[in-house]
């Protein structure tokens, strides 16, 4: 089994591709048939697998996101600020981990799919971890 950090400054509603990262902590883990495990340890962002093809799907998804959980001040919980709020529910409702099968050495995804790390506050200074383990 193999943990690594990886670390990600963000800007405020922000998807950050970090598929390649991935991959290269799968190839480094050795691990050929097994799990990859994700996970993100921040409570206003979150990861999703979406197509990479064309950018502007992603800021779909954002403002999607936004439209579900606007920024506003009526939060019960203001922990610095409403957008920081927000980004709270944000998270819970996208998710913090996603696990990926690895098969051949490579985390298995579609054609079209990367992995996104996704900034509901921001800026910040964010990480990331990535586990791998056999079956």
């Amino acid at each position: 089994m193999t943990l690594s950090n990886h670390k990600l400054e963000t800007l405020a509603n922000e998807a950050y591709e970090i598929t390649a990262t991935i991959r290269e902590a799968v190839s480094a883990s050795g691990v050929a048939e097994g799990l990859c495990v994700v996970f993100v340890p921040h409570t206003t962002a979150g990861l999703s697998i979406t197509s990479f093809w064309d950018p502007k799907g992603l800021e779909d998804i954002h403002d999607d996101i936004n439209r579900l959980v606007p920024t506003r001040i009526d939060f019960k919980h203001q922990f610095d600020t409403p957008q920081d709020a927000a980004g709270h529910v944000k998270s819970v409702i996208v998710g913090v981990s996603l696990t990926l099968i690895i098969m051949n050495g490579q985390p298995l995804l579609g054609h079209s799919q990367g992995v996104f790390f996704n900034e509901f506050d921001g800026p910040r200074q964010r990480q990331f971890f990535v586990k791998c383990s056999r079956d």
